[in-house]
């Protein structure tokens, strides 16, 4: 690093990208931040999932995945004083590490998107026949209506975002907020129902006993489970991959990932307790491990819940139209970040300039965002119908994979960015340095272990396996194939780039000293006038 690169603090001044400033305040911001980890449909997917593994410990899990996101949450928001760039992990690591190590911070963001798209539009697909009581198609992920659904769904929210910040922050209140109050209606019901003795055989009296993480059966069990959790927090960073369309972009952004964070936990703990006290954790009827109900337990939890005749249907469609429009507002808040993660690293030359390129009058990345939807689609077409469906499953554990990654690259980064002026105070080597670097070992050390996991298919991590046609013939899960796949597909886009664009790779476009840089409405581009 030269003398200019190990300069602490913002050396650059902050130049505008052509986004809109001031668009977001922060509870707007704190809209996007839990919009963006999709509450409802994180639950409906990966609950199942996670009393699989964990059994009735599962609400101690999520406290336990809560502490990794809470102090990687306090690192973004100190490196977003900092440097309150749209990049985020991309710019910070590249500033702190280098243009190699923040390149691969920005693919994991990338990777991590494109892939929850497909599960996101899957889901958005099954609920709306649900809604209209088409339960023969919506209970059938590889319906062909379902993809056609699926596929309108991305084109919709794409072009949402293609819209403009403030479209998607005001639809996004709008969800956000029936998505909430039926989480809270369905939990109040169920434990009320439970607390008065009119519930279903299978329901089990909520104990303090959940919360001990020594009843959990195994270590495997344990860091399985905080994977999985690991999915369900995970968004909140919109918050901050907003920040140059957010009103005191240095500290707005951070102080709504924080309190993100919070609001999920609070919310995670008390529906998990409920539903798992009202349907047990049992593996026939309506129970949180049968096999039937593993993959969306919600729309069976509702019509139990409420029950099946009146104003219980009612709430039970409601509750189904809260995790269709929870997946409505994840998809546009994945398309989001993604799409100015790839602004920033074709302003900075590490990817093609057409990513760079803005609207003219809605001040959104154009190309990037129509890109993402694109991708998107291609992915998911096949996705839905290979190994019935299972692969999207898979998707979504490889997707633990690179949250863990690049949250903990950002967390790192945060101390090794301040490791000058640390020991100024004790609430920066707190703030800048423990804390963080704690969030970040814990989530290495989550993702090592599951990665080695997900490579041994004996483990049951995964639902589709794959056997190598030449010696030694091994098999290995479906999760680690496509976390491989998706990292090799990074390796080839960083060998195009490096060769096709180098002055990024050489330290010419981006280094601890470098100015903010503008994109360039190009001439001619819809929208540029």
């Amino acid at each position: 690093m030269t003398a200019a690169d190990e300069t602490l603090g913002p050396t650059e001044d902050q130049i505008e990208k052509g986004l809109k400033p001031g668009a977001l305040g922060l509870v707007s911001s704190i809209v996007m931040g839990v919009a963006s980890t999709a509450p409802a449909y994180s639950l409906a997917a990966t609950l199942g999932f996670i009393v699989v593994a964990i059994g009735l410990q599962s609400p101690i899990v999520a406290i336990l995945a809560f502490v990794p996101m809470l102090l990687t949450s306090i690192g973004y928001s100190e490196l977003n004083k900092a440097d309150p760039d749209c990049g985020t992990t991309f710019t910070w690591a590249t500033r702190a590490f280098g243009p190699r190590t923040g390149w691969a911070g920005g693919w994991g963001i990338i990777a991590a998107d494109i892939l929850v798209m497909a599960s996101l539009a899957q889901v958005a697909g099954q609920y709306v026949f649900l809604l209209v009581g088409a339960k023969g198609i919506g209970s059938d992920p590889t319906s062909p209506w379902v993809l056609l659904v699926g596929v309108l769904w991305i084109i919709a929210m794409t072009y949402i975002c293609y819209r403009g910040i403030e479209v998607s922050a005001r639809l996004q209140r709008a969800l956000l907020s029936i998505e909430i109050v039926m989480l809270l209606v369905l939990s109040v019901v169920a434990l009320v129902r439970v607390g008065a003795g009119h519930h279903p055989a299978v329901s089990v009296h909520p104990a303090i006993s959940w919360l001990n993480p020594f009843h959990i059966s195994s270590f495997q069990a344990l860091v399985d489970g905080l994977i999985l959790m690991l999915f369900i927090y995970w968004g909140w960073d919109t918050a901050v991959a907003v920040n140059e369309e957010t009103t005191d972009r240095n500290k707005t952004p951070g102080r709504a990932a924080i309190i993100s964070t919070l609001v999920l936990l609070v919310t995670y703990v008390i529906v998990i307790f409920a539903a798992q006290s009202f349907a047990g954790i049992g593996t026939k009827g309506i129970g949180l491990a049968n096999p039937n109900n593993v993959g969306d337990v919600l729309s069976v939890l509702g019509t139990a819940v409420f029950g099946g005749s009146g104003f219980g249907v009612f709430l039970a469609r409601l509750l189904v139209l809260m995790v269709l429009s929870s997946a409505a507002a994840s998809t546009q808040t994945t398309i989001l970040p993604t799409a100015r993660t790839t602004l920033s690293m074709a302003v900075y030359k590490a990817l093609p300039p057409s990513f760079a390129r803005m609207h003219g009058k809605y001040l959104t990345p154009t190309f990037s965002t129509i890109a993402m939807g694109a991708i998107s689609i291609i992915l998911y077409v096949p996705m839905n119908y290979i190994s019935g469906g299972n692969v999207i499953a898979d998707a979504v554990t490889a997707i633990g994979l690179y949250i863990a990654f690049y949250y903990g690259l950002t967390a790192f980064t945060c101390a090794w960015y301040y490791r000058k002026t640390l020991t100024h105070n004790m609430r920066d080597l707190w703030m800048q340095g423990i804390l963080p670097v704690t969030g970040g070992l814990i989530m290495y050390f989550a993702g090592g272990w599951s990665l080695w996991s997900d490579w041994d298919v004996a483990t049951g991590n995964s639902y589709t396996s794959w056997t190598m046609p030449f010696y030694p013939h091994w098999q290995i899960g479906g999760t680690f194939v496509i976390a491989f796949l998706s990292a090799l597909a990074g390796v080839v886009v960083f060998i195009y780039c490096r060769f096709t664009a180098p002055a990024f790779f050489k330290k010419q476009t981006l280094t601890r000293a470098t100015a903010t840089l503008v994109p360039e409405t190009p001439e001619g581009f819809p929208g540029s006038n």
